[in-house]
Parts: C-alpha cells; structure tokens; sequence
C-alpha cells in the first residue's frame, strides 16, 4: 500500500522553478575584466576515465582519474572599457609578446566564480574554479556587412571546480 502511494505522489504535479540559462553572474577573479561584459559561459564539465581490469573471460570497469573540461567564454568588446584591453592584461601575466617572458602559475591562475541566480537575483547555485587561466582567447573579426556588436571568445582550463550550494 504504501508503495502504491509513493508512485501516485510520483505522478502527480509538483511546482518547481527551473534554473533558467540567461540568469547567471561569472566573475574572473582578480582581474581587470568586469562581470557585465560577459555575454555566455559554459558551466563545468566533468568525466572518468575507465580503466578495464581483464580477468580470465570476463573484464570488470572501474572509474579511472578525472578531468576537467575547459570552460568557454563569450565577451562583449565595448569601445569604454575595452573588453580586449581587459583580457590582454590577464593574456600578459601568462606570455609577455614584447619580451616573450612568461609568467608564474601563482600570478596568471586565478580562481573565478559561477553563479545561477534565481528570479529575484538571489545566488542558488555556486561553482568556484580553481587555478583557472587562458588556454585560448580570439578577438573576433570585422566585416563591413555586420553591425553586430563585436565579441572576444575565451576557453579557460582550471585544476579543480568546487561546487559550494
């Protein structure tokens, strides 16, 4: 009886409010780049590895080390302040073009946040990143025929994500 009532409650509605993609807030640590101009941004993605232990006829799977997949990025490029100057900043502390010095993990790593918000604006979901830094940033192009504004694409790795609520 009391396994029937479960799946009758199972079946019936129950008001939820999904987590909808356009309300979200990244914020890239302590660099120059503000959290407004950021138009679109993966959230993490994680996999295992399997390794296969073979054993007379049979084999047995079991989960191997764990990767982080890149986060990618998508940045409005406004004249003031200038998107692409802002990612430069934090694109020198990793390579120095000038004098082609590079930089130390400990100054071009940072941590950065993502944050689900509910309708009101409230933090329901919390994703920090660590040791995330440019694996790869792109300025867009030009075109005569496009009054689009103009966007910087990004794709950061990180070591590890942590999610707080």
């Amino acid at each position: 009886m009391a396994f029937e009532t479960l799946q009758q409650n199972e079946m019936l509605f129950s008001r939820f409010e999904p987590k909808v993609a356009n309300r979200f807030q990244f914020k890239l640590g302590d660099t120059n780049v503000p959290t407004y101009l950021i138009k679109q941004a993966s959230r993490p993605e994680i996999s295992f590895n399997t390794l296969e232990l073979p054993h007379i006829n049979m084999t047995r799977k079991l989960k191997g080390k764990v990767s982080y997949g890149d986060v990618s990025l998508t940045l409005y490029d406004p004249i003031s302040p200038s998107g692409s100057q802002a990612v430069m900043e934090w694109v020198r502390l990793h390579h120095e073009t000038v004098t082609g010095r590079d930089g130390y993990s400990n100054v071009y790593k940072k941590d950065v946040i993502y944050n689900t918000l509910d309708p009101s604006g409230t933090r329901i979901e919390e994703w920090k990143l660590k040791g995330a830094f440019v694996t790869s940033a792109s300025f867009g192009e030009a075109s005569f025929d496009n009054d689009a504004p103009m966007e910087i694409s990004l794709s950061l790795a990180y070591d590890y994500p942590i999610q707080n609520y």
